[in-house]
């Protein structure tokens, strides 16, 4: 039944988008276990067990054992007792890749996903306020607060990463949680550029830095093949809260006010929050190695190099279209004023299905990076197209499609640096690297546009357009690189394997 499953899945996404249909009929479901266990399996077959080289060494060079006083024999192994063989030190279990736990950890992601990215995604309405409560702050001003959000927390895995890593896995969590809710019980008291700034932009932001990275790398502990779709999964709490925080913000503000409408969604933050609080967990013990800020040998593999290089031209240009799309709506007409607004909502709720739809693609193909790459792409495609939308019902499905195709972008990032790690007490510090460099990315990709925009002259946006679509081509060929090049080595590792089993048994 698989195969005509498989052909069905190939033939409805060939209809959107012909890599899909050739990446979903290369793989079966019997190559792609293989290529998951390659990594495990060329390990093994090339690093024969210690325990037996060493157990047979001390057969040929000791004694007999002899018989004691008491009685016992004495075992040749120096310190075990008679009849124990020498142990091995314990191993991790394999991730249970499903279960009630395990989805449980999911969920618990998800809200803070919510909590964190959905956050930031609400800044765009409270920018609209701010130019009318803060007229001594210039629009520029305004919005290096959301910048500032976005930034610290990409940038804060750097070092939320190796602190994850050494097992302060709760404490982070704890921490970013409070700073998130206190920060926005605080921005509602705020009447100053300076209190705004310090609340919203830093206190919101650093707590954001601090929860974000570890709740996105405890999905590697609890899944293997299902790593993408479950990160996937959790990655849609940003878009959701992008849709429900506006709309609760916008509706509360013309009925009670700034101040309460900014605590009743630090109330929503703080509800979302129990659940990660109280079920967030890790499976696997700490690295007993103290991991530096920055994972040097990454420098020295290829693959981590060009994806991250990827990732931050991809995260350049990814974000214009959401800061740009309602200025572009309105200075071309294309919408009232009343309703431009809801083109970022129209975004955020494409984003939903993206989150989800190109993880489970990666699952089913085992090439994360490749899918990351196909998205990029469509996305680079779609910001071409936007060159010769000039009417309502164009913008709308532009803005839902966009935000489909880009959100398969952001959720994908984590299940490359996944896929790339073999070691995975050093997730945390190489998925900190990345976030690093994409915090980097969103920190300049606006201001660039902005200044490219200029007087907003025709001619002004098609070069913003033009330099959003550059950086997503150059993002897409640099990812699949990368893709095509980690893919070609797991085959080879797994011939290596096939072949190392057939001449074991051979002999």
């Amino acid at each position: 039944m698989d195969p005509y499953l498989r052909i069905l899945g190939a033939a409805i996404m060939g209809a959107l988008d012909p890599g899909f249909a050739l990446l979903l009929i290369i793989f079966s479901p019997g190559e792609l276990d293989k290529l998951n266990r390659a990594d495990c399996l060329h390990s093994q077959v090339r690093r024969p067990s210690t325990v037996n080289i060493m157990s047979t060494m001390d057969i040929k060079h000791h004694p007999a054992p002899e018989t004691s006083s008491m009685g016992t024999k004495e075992s040749v192994i120096t310190g075990s007792t008679a009849g124990q063989s020498p142990q091995s030190p314990p191993e991790a279990s394999p991730p249970p890749d499903g279960g009630f736990n395990a989805w449980l950890q999911v969920f618990s992601s998800w809200c803070v996903i919510f909590c964190t990215f959905g956050l930031v995604n609400t800044f765009g309405v409270y920018q609209t306020y701010y130019e009318d409560a803060l007229p001594d702050s210039s629009s520029s001003d305004i919005s290096w607060i959301g910048s500032m959000q976005g930034c610290i927390l990409l940038c804060g895995g750097m070092i939320s990463g190796p602190l994850y890593d050494a097992g302060y896995f709760v404490e982070l969590i704890w921490g970013g949680l409070f700073l998130i809710v206190f920060g926005q019980f605080m921005t509602s008291l705020c009447t100053t550029y300076w209190q705004v700034v310090l609340a919203q932009g830093l206190c919101i932001g650093v707590g954001c830095g601090i929860v974000f990275l570890p709740s996105t790398a405890i999905i590697s502990q609890y899944f293997s093949n299902r790593r993408s779709l479950a990160t996937g999964i959790s990655s849609s709490g940003s878009p959701l809260a992008g849709v429900i925080l506006p709309i609760v913000f916008n509706q509360l503000l013309q009925k009670v006010g700034f101040a309460w409408a900014t605590r009743c969604i630090a109330f929503i933050l703080l509800a979302v929050a129990i659940t990660p609080l109280v079920f967030l967990r890790t499976r696997l013990p700490p690295s007993k190695h103290h991991r530096a800020l920055v994972d040097t040998s990454a420098f020295k593999e290829a693959t981590f190099l060009t994806f991250a290089i990827g990732g931050f031209f991809a995260f350049v240009g990814l974000y214009i279209p959401f800061f740009y799309i309602e200025l572009f709506t309105l200075e071309h007409g294309l919408a009232s004023r009343t309703f431009s607004p809801y083109m970022v909502t129209f975004m955020n709720a494409g984003s939903i299905i993206g989150r989800v739809v190109p993880p489970y693609i990666a699952d089913h193909t085992g090439a994360p990076a490749l899918v990351m790459a196909t998205m990029s792409f469509l996305s680079a495609v779609l910001a071409f197209i936007w060159l010769g939308i000039r009417n309502s019902s164009g913008m709308v499905v532009f803005a839902v499609l966009y935000g489909m195709i880009s959100g398969g972008v952001v959720s994908l990032q984590p299940a490359g640096v996944f896929s790339f790690t073999s070691d995975m007490s050093r997730v945390g510090t190489r998925l900190g690297m990345t976030c690093f460099v994409s915090g980097i990315a969103v920190l300049i990709g606006s201001p660039i546009a902005g200044v490219i925009l200029g007087d907003g002259r025709e001619a002004r946006w098609n070069g913003l357009i033009g330099f959003t679509a550059d950086c997503l081509l150059i993002a897409s060929g640099l990812i699949l690189a990368t893709g095509y090049v980690a893919l070609s080595r797991k085959r080879r590792m797994m011939r290596e394997c096939e072949l190392a089993s057939s001449t074991e048994m051979e002999d």
